[in-house]
């Protein structure tokens, strides 16, 4: 049947409020109704980045427009309640990080269950962290800031973005392995976090290392160790921290596609595709790696077990680090 003027008019109005499709893709393609995805952080963070860098190619996979809702708040909590509360016939998803896995450790209420209010679709990428230390601390590798900590208990600081974020998380693992007195400063969020450490107002601190990269280049920051179990090609000549005397610490900052729970097999295994033939797309990879993120495109059964893995993971960090919220 034709379209109407009316209907044809809201169609274009909901694409063209996206302005995620990429130039050219006939609405004909389409469906009428946008995939929206919630973001339980907000604008500006790694995950906000990352999404929004594949979102024009997901669009396209998936052959429907694509909205992208930052609904921060409480670690994550507030955005992934609307989420789990979403219609479940996958029109709503949610994109989440390792908070998810970490709240439920460090909250002491949380109106939904981590895994078993979700679907996984795909775990999408990961990026790695970086120990780092304004230039005026007198160490400059792991060693050095082991030994100077240790000889001076209570006196050095870290600074984190947040209370119970993965970012305190890293820090708090490595004061706990290492077994050093050292100071939490809680920031509210990365930026704060970034300025005061340039700053020299705070001395140390675990971040993302795409956003610390120039700075330590430019020798604003300097890097002690990576996070990961390999050394990072973007920070070659930074050690791991693990091999400088910590073989237990291994850290990442992962991002998953997630659905409510109930959503019918049949739209997981669409999802999915759509994930993985934007992933396929050169445009797509190489936004997501310019954020900083290795590619890590999973299964839904698999990405399900890697995010039980998780949760039980960081229950034993948050336990041996002594996190708790203030």
């Amino acid at each position: 049947m034709p379209s109407t003027p009316t209907h044809s008019r809201r169609r274009a109005l909901a694409w063209g409020a996206t302005a995620l499709a990429a130039p050219g893709l006939a609405l004909a393609q389409l469906g009428d109704k946008p995939l929206r995805i919630i973001l339980p952080l907000s604008a500006g963070s790694g995950a906000d980045g990352a999404i929004r860098a594949i979102s024009t190619s997901l669009a396209k996979a998936l052959g429907q427009p694509v909205v992208i809702e930052n609904l921060p708040g409480a670690g994550g909590i507030t955005g992934t309640t609307q989420l789990v509360r979403a219609p479940k016939d996958g029109s709503v998803i949610g994109v989440v990080s390792n908070n998810h896995v970490v709240n439920p450790s460090v909250y002491k209420n949380i109106p939904f269950d981590s895994i078993e209010d979700i679907t996984p679709i795909t775990i999408i990428g990961a990026t790695p962290f970086v120990l780092v230390a304004h230039p005026g601390v007198p160490a400059k590798n792991v060693k050095e800031l082991i030994a100077l900590a240790k000889a001076k208990p209570g006196v050095l600081n870290y600074g984190s973005s947040g209370n119970g974020t993965i970012l305190h998380l890293g820090a708090a693992m490595f004061v706990e392995q290492a077994q050093l007195d050292i100071k939490h400063i809680p920031y509210k969020g990365m930026g704060p976090l970034m300025n005061d450490i340039l700053g020299g107002q705070v001395q140390l601190g675990v971040v993302a290392v795409a956003p610390a990269a120039a700075h330590i280049k430019a020798g604003t920051l300097r890097a002690l160790g990576v996070s990961t179990a390999a050394r990072v090609p973007s920070l070659p000549d930074v050690p791991t921290i693990a091999e400088q005397g910590l073989p237990r610490y291994e850290l990442d900052g992962w991002i998953a596609a997630v659905a409510p729970a109930g959503i019918p097999k049949a739209e997981v295994a669409r999802l999915h595709a759509g994930f993985k033939n934007a992933l396929a797309m050169p445009e797509a990879r190489d936004a997501l790696i310019a954020q900083g993120y290795e590619i890590k495109l999973s299964a839904p059964e698999a990405s399900t077990a890697f995010m039980r893995s998780e949760l039980a993971r960081m229950a034993q960090v948050v336990k041996n680090a002594h996190v708790t919220m203030d």
